[in-house]
């Protein structure tokens, strides 16, 4: 996955069945943030933003799950769906407002999605 921001942390992981002592190891890991965009090829200036984020081990392995999400379009704030995005807001011009749509339903029949959100920084649909 591509790396835009990273950070290093650690955190405990439980060490083998026979070693379960108490002891824990610590491994190091790196938080990864990718934040990219999604756009129409025949409406370029609609776009919709969506952030990745995620732990990588010092082996290079993901750990923990995914962190996807969409940036609403005039707050900014975190969107579990590509349709929250729209909530709140209309669009005067009935011709745009089928354009945003059109952009949320193409997001919505993408595959592969996370893997788009974690290392692209602009997919066009």
């Amino acid at each position: 996955m591509k790396n835009i921001e990273t950070s290093v942390g650690v955190i405990p992981t439980q060490g083998k069945k026979e070693e379960e002592e108490a002891k824990i190891e610590e491994d190091e890991y790196t938080e990864h943030r990718n934040e990219m965009y999604f756009f129409l090829w025949e409406h370029p200036e609609y776009r919709i933003s969506a952030v990745g984020r995620w732990l990588e081990n010092s082996k290079g392995e993901v750990i923990e799950d995914v962190d996807t999400y969409f940036l609403h379009i005039t707050r900014g704030g975190r969107c579990d769906s590509v349709g929250e995005c729209l909530d709140g807001w209309s669009e005067q011009d009935e011709e745009a407002e089928e354009i945003w749509e059109t952009l949320c339903k193409r997001i919505e029949e993408t595959d592969g999605l996370e893997q788009i959100i974690c290392d692209e920084e602009s997919f066009g649909l």
